[in-house]
């Protein structure tokens, strides 16, 4: 297997925004403890995917690492951001502070990721609920940074289109 095999490619992004999440939360104030524990908790689903997309899907030591309650938790995070924050009444940009645009970093990698592994799963067997679970990520990553700018003080960067 190469190393531009669909397979590594899609662990290896799952892994890249592993590594991403570390960042974010290395730039999370102290105030912070609820999301750097979720967060901490993602890191593990995100390595159980990946051990889960490293295994070959034949052998008998594939598991069910990620369960519908995982994303379950993920969607309860997603709606009590959004009971905080204001409708979303424009298109947003990336940015605000560090943080914000960590959360956005995270977001387009996870996509990424879903895409990756939607693409595996055309050739091969993939767990539908690991594509599920970073479809979902994705969305809990945009929320988030919306709701640490709302905890840090900072409007949302609104897109403004060419004129």
């Amino acid at each position: 297997m190469g190393k531009d095999d669909l397979r590594i490619e899609s662990y290896g992004t799952v892994d890249e925004l592993n590594s991403f999440i570390g960042l974010l939360i290395s730039k999370l104030n102290d105030q912070l403890l609820v999301e750097k524990a979720f967060l901490l908790n993602v890191q593990s689903r995100l390595f159980d995917i990946g051990a889960s997309l490293a295994t070959d899907p034949d052998s008998s030591l594939k598991k069910d690492y990620i369960h519908h309650e995982d994303i379950e938790i993920l969607e309860e995070y997603i709606d009590t951001y959004q009971e905080q924050l204001e409708p979303l009444k424009n298109f947003i940009l990336p940015g605000g502070s560090e943080s914000i645009a960590l959360a956005h970093v995270c977001r387009a990698i996870s996509r990424r990721a879903e895409r990756r592994v939607v693409a595996l799963g055309m050739d091969e067997n993939v767990e539908e609920i690991n594509i599920v679970f970073l479809n979902r990520l994705s969305d809990y990553f945009f929320v988030l940074a919306r709701y640490l700018a709302h905890v840090e003080g900072i409007d949302d960067v609104k897109w403004q289109a060419k004129k």
